[in-house]
């Protein structure tokens, strides 16, 4: 296969995921950035909340980041019945994982922000958004597998269109909701929560007519009778380990969050304002990375070894090359933006400082989405793991302990903790990546 092809393959499946990634952390940043107009309690209490969230959606992925790696190696491998059972099985646990958890979200709320040490004048705003959001939480766990499914078999532009459609819808719920427009009341926080929930609800709904349009017709029971707990089981085999990277990064956050509570009410709300500015600044090597990892694991059911790492290559050099160049831009303007969400000189001091940190931040994350979608996609699922655990807690987690609260150096000097993080990690998947020891664990290849 022509390197040529290769790279337009690439291209055809990260453009979409971009357009998709990009528009789906839209609809979180749009939540707080128009919460930034009611006050910045609320983008703090939401920042908290989210943090929750998103711990609990990688959860979810579990399944979903099985379902793309089995279906990619499939269908590199010609094995469409196999691709048909995957991701009915996928949407099985999901749904079933996804209401136990909704469940639990909503009853234990308010136990589950204490916990986080949410201070009680942020509690009256966190609580809804908490109950409201993490009660539908279950629609995101169904959305995560129908998307792995399509993206898997390089229909990624309906997600795409998806994300279109359902940010549109979020921005005038949003707008209607928070500030009562249209003859709503103002619901403020609680506005967010309901639009977001709503447009979750109908983007599962479009992406399930798409998926038995485009690329699964139905679900024949003889691929489900008996039950294919072997699927489920090699779900599971993957998506456990290969979420654990996701999961140890997002409980870190969590500790993170705690000790930043720590600090002041400004300090999360400066965090909650700059981690929905960079989400702009690495959106493009998170796509490529997912759309390499597609193509990679096509490769790989291939066997076509070079290929892979060839691609892999490319992959990191796009990434990086596009995540330094973009913070660079977004530290020059970093006071200006910060400016037009809030008015707090505190928070834009420190945030535009943080902007500058996030320079040498974003070179790490882009070798850390290269190495960890790659790897993962060959089928070494367990290396991420194992660096994600070590390095995260014990250099994140630990030195944003110590500079931030033992020593009392604040926001900026976790920052830089944070920094270094993601470069140690990055540049291990680099040699890892470079060693060519993933060869010989694809999961195809194994059975």
């Amino acid at each position: 296969m022509r390197y040529g092809k290769l790279s337009r393959q690439l291209a055809s499946l990260a453009g979409p995921i971009f357009i998709e990634t990009l528009l789906v952390m839209t609809l979180g940043a749009v939540d707080t950035f128009m919460l930034s107009r009611y006050s910045d309690n609320s983008v703090a209490a939401v920042g908290v909340v989210n943090q929750l969230m998103n711990l609990v959606f990688l959860l979810f992925e579990v399944i979903s980041l099985g379902t793309s790696i089995l279906c990619s190696q499939y269908i590199g491998a010609g094995r469409r019945d196999k691709v048909v059972q995957v991701v009915g099985i996928s949407l099985m646990f999901n749904l079933l994982s996804g209401v136990i958890l909704s469940s639990c979200l909503y009853f234990f709320a308010d136990d589950m922000l204490l916990l986080m040490g949410l201070r009680p004048d942020l509690m009256s705003e966190g609580l809804p958004y908490m109950k409201i959001v993490g009660g539908f939480a279950f629609f995101q766990a169904i959305s995560l597998s129908l998307s792995a499914s399509l993206r898997s078999a390089d229909k990624a532009k309906y997600p795409m269109y998806v994300s279109v459609v359902v940010n549109i819808l979020n921005i005038i719920g949003n707008y209607t909701l928070i500030f009562g427009k249209f003859g709503m009341p103002a619901l403020g926080v609680e506005g967010a929560a309901i639009s977001t929930s709503v447009c979750r609800f109908v983007s599962v709904v479009i992406l399930f007519v798409v998926l038995f349009k485009k690329h699964i017709p139905s679900f024949p029971k003889e691929l489900f009778t008996p039950f294919p707990w072997v699927e489920l089981k090699n779900l599971l085999k993957i998506g456990i380990p290969s979420a654990g990277e996701h999961f140890s990064y997002s409980l870190s956050q969590v500790v993170i969050t705690y000790f930043i509570n720590m600090i002041s009410n400004q300090a999360l709300a400066t965090r909650s304002y700059v981690v929905n500015i960079v989400m702009f600044t690495y959106i493009f090597a998170l796509s490529i990375a997912q759309g390499g990892a597609i193509l990679i694991g096509h490769l790989v059911g291939m066997k076509k070894i070079k290929a892979a790492h060839a691609i892999g290559k490319r992959v990191m050099r796009l990434g990086v090359a596009m995540s330094v160049s973009l913070s660079l831009v977004t530290a020059i303007f970093g006071r200006h933006i910060l400016g037009m969400l809030t008015t707090d000189p505190w928070i834009i001091s420190t945030g535009a400082t943080i902007l500058w940190i996030e320079i040498l931040l974003e070179n790490g994350r882009a070798l850390n989405f290269f190495g960890v979608n790659s790897l993962r996609s060959a089928g070494d699922i367990y290396f991420p793991v194992l660096v994600g655990i070590v390095v995260m807690w014990g250099v994140q987690v630990v030195g944003s302990y110590v500079l931030g609260i033992s020593l009392g150096w604040g926001l900026i000097a976790m920052w830089a903790v944070f920094a270094l993080d993601e470069n140690i990690r990055g540049f291990i998947f680099l040699r890892r990546w470079n060693s060519f020891k993933w060869v010989g664990k694809s999961f195809v290849g194994s059975k």
